[in-house]
């Protein structure tokens, strides 16, 4: 078992992160189970990339002086899995909110939606999503979107090295993508659906890899409490 002075020292912890967890709420929840079962009164704890509430999947999370090393570890590449769903947009790009516009898909071809995958590849200029902790005049963006009030966000340049469609079962895509750090996968899913003259939203998303670091060796939370349940024993 780890103690008291390994976690002050620094640790990395791979995690699986739970649907419709905050990123913040699972960091809450292992520094509380530290200082509870070691404990500690305080001891410094962050995690390097947030995940949205309605993703699951890696999480890097460090402890003590390692949280140094969390801007390290965000820079890396990182690898994604999901499905957008075609023929429909939602404010948030995701199940967040309710659908807004619906389009047709009658136009599209297997051929098309993998053409777009192919070419949304190498340095993208991409708009992130309104409903985002990025801040703009003091403000996070979600904040603008909850009041209705519409808001310039700029684009920004981001990479993506790998695009690839495992699965296509109209109105559904499934992909796997491997892109750098600040890229949306929720303004990736809408871009989708406007290069195919249509609309698309993110309807599921999982982490899959951060750097070298895969979900293959991720614990989930309830393997966490069990390290230390057996180690009490």
């Amino acid at each position: 078992m780890l103690t008291d002075q390994d976690y002050k020292d620094g640790q990395v912890l791979i995690f699986d992160k739970p649907l419709e967890w905050t990123s913040f709420q699972l960091v809450n929840k292992v520094r509380w189970l530290i200082r509870k079962n070691l404990n500690i009164k305080k001891i410094k704890v962050g995690h390097a990339g947030t995940l949205d509430p309605l993703a699951t999947g890696l999480m890097i999370i460090c402890t003590g002086k390692f949280t140094k090393r969390i801007s390290e570890f965000m820079g890396q590449e990182k690898e994604y899995t999901g499905t957008i769903t075609l023929g429909a947009t939602t404010p948030s790009y995701d199940l967040e909110t309710e659908i807004n516009e619906q389009f047709t898909t009658d136009h599209i071809t297997e051929d098309a939606i993998h053409a777009f995958a192919k070419a949304y590849q190498g340095y993208i200029q991409q708009r992130p999503p309104i409903f985002s902790a990025l801040k703009k005049e003091g403000k996070r963006l979600y904040e603008f979107a909850r009041a209705g009030e519409e808001v310039d966000i700029p684009t920004r340049q981001i990479h993506i090295s790998s695009f690839e469609i495992t699965r296509i079962e109209m109105p559904e895509v499934d992909f796997k993508v491997c892109c750098s750090k600040g890229t949306y996968i929720r303004s990736l899913a809408y871009d989708f659906g406007k290069g195919l003259k249509s609309g698309a939203y993110l309807t599921a998303l999982r982490r899959t890899k951060i750097g070298a670091y895969t979900i293959d060796n991720a614990q989930t939370l309830d393997d966490f409490i069990r390290g230390f349940s057996v180690a009490l024993q």
